[in-house]
């Protein structure tokens, strides 16, 4: 299991291999049955209540203004829709596929698409910021909603244009190796139908080439163009703030550096290993070192998930005005519990909290900034 749910080791699915029993991997194994069923779902869980928070004060408290707020509410979405279909694509690798063809494809396409879409949006940020910031002149001409919804059209269209190959060659099958189980009954092995929703080809020279030009891709477009592009325009947004005569700005500089650390810390590791598996895929491995392959993917595929769960506290709420409308939130959901506990005694203490929480919390963040920079 990797980022992108590709299995190196799928067969060619050819009646004419002479296939030798699989390794066990027993490393991999033993990690995977801790950190799919609990870290994973406490990844879910924080990247859904995160992810969610955001989208619900974009739609009904802060409206998206500027270029900054589009890029922000596709990004929640992009990482949402990932955490969503992230339990249910770790629960069927755990075991059989037992979901059916059309699920097979439609959630490895969206999550593939959705990562792709969130790395290039993170890139659209960093950008967005250097023009606001460094470019400040220019700022006012560059930064419409009109232009941003153009932007973020265009980066969605290449995200699904570069998942189509997983749409197209994922299928759901059972593989050559089976699986058996011991039948308390007769005490002899059975055999059991294991399916599986893994790349499928049917000629050696298509799985080559895809087998190189997938993680190749992920390699460049979900990794080092985000990192190439964040790297010198959040650099530039340093130098300028230093420059700059402002109390805040050991803060936002504070929160540039937290932002490239975070994608650089959470991202790299598993690129590492996904770019020393490529580069050695055609030599042949001994089992020792591919369960030691597959535990160090499991593991830094773990970490690389986890920003999903950081991107609302980087990118949305280090903002002063966004953690004003997240109070509003908070106020709005407490003032309505009162309300249906216990209407007739506390519903003029309700009104009254109500009232001065919105004004306090509205009226103090008019001049902040989505983005803490």
């Amino acid at each position: 299991m990797d980022f992108l749910g590709y299995d190196y080791d799928t067969d060619l699915n050819d009646s004419n291999y002479d296939l030798n029993e699989p390794c066990m991997q027993q490393k991999n194994t033993n990690i995977e049955l801790v950190v799919g069923p609990y870290v994973h779902s406490i990844i879910c869980i924080l990247g859904l209540v995160g992810n969610s928070l955001v989208i619900v004060t974009y739609a009904f408290y802060k409206r998206t203004k500027s270029m900054t707020d589009v890029y922000l509410l596709n990004v929640a979405v992009a990482d949402l829709l990932f955490v969503a279909s992230l339990p249910l694509i770790v629960y069927n690798e755990l075991s059989s596929w037992s979901m059916g063809p059309v699920a097979c494809k439609l959630l490895r396409g969206s999550y593939s698409m959705n990562l792709y879409g969130g790395m290039l949006l993170l890139a659209c940020v960093g950008t967005d910021r250097y023009v606001a910031i460094v470019q400040a002149r220019r700022s006012f001409r560059l930064r419409s909603l009109r232009y941003s919804r153009l932007i973020c059209g265009i980066v969605w269209s290449a995200a699904l244009l570069l998942s189509l190959p997983t749409f197209y060659f994922y299928h759901w099958y059972e593989p050559s190796h089976k699986m058996y189980a011991f039948v308390n009954e007769s005490n002899r092995t059975a055999e059991l139908p294991h399916y599986v929703c893994e790349f499928w080809f049917t000629d050696n020279s298509t799985a080559l080439r895809t087998k190189v030009a997938v993680p190749g891709t992920q390699l460049a477009v979900g990794f080092f163009l985000p990192l190439l592009v964040m790297v010198p325009c959040y650099g530039a947004i340093v130098v300028t703030l230093m420059k700059a005569r402002n109390f805040q700005r050991h803060k936002a500089v504070r929160v540039v550096l937290a932002v490239v650390m975070v994608f650089v810390v959470c991202h790299l590791p598993y690129n590492v290993t996904l770019l020393y598996e490529t580069v050695r895929m055609f030599q042949l491995y001994s089992c020792d070192e591919i369960d030691v392959l597959k535990a160090a993917k499991t593991l830094t595929q773990t970490i690389a998930y986890l920003h999903c769960c950081l991107n609302p506290v980087l990118y949305a709420f280090a903002g002063v005005k966004f953690r004003n409308h997240f109070r509003s939130i908070v106020m709005d959901l407490w003032c309505l519990g009162k309300r249906y506990i216990a209407p007739r005694r506390f519903s003029r203490v309700t009104s009254m909290i109500y009232v001065s929480a919105r004004r306090s919390v509205d009226g103090s963040g008019e001049n902040g900034s989505s983005f803490t920079m």
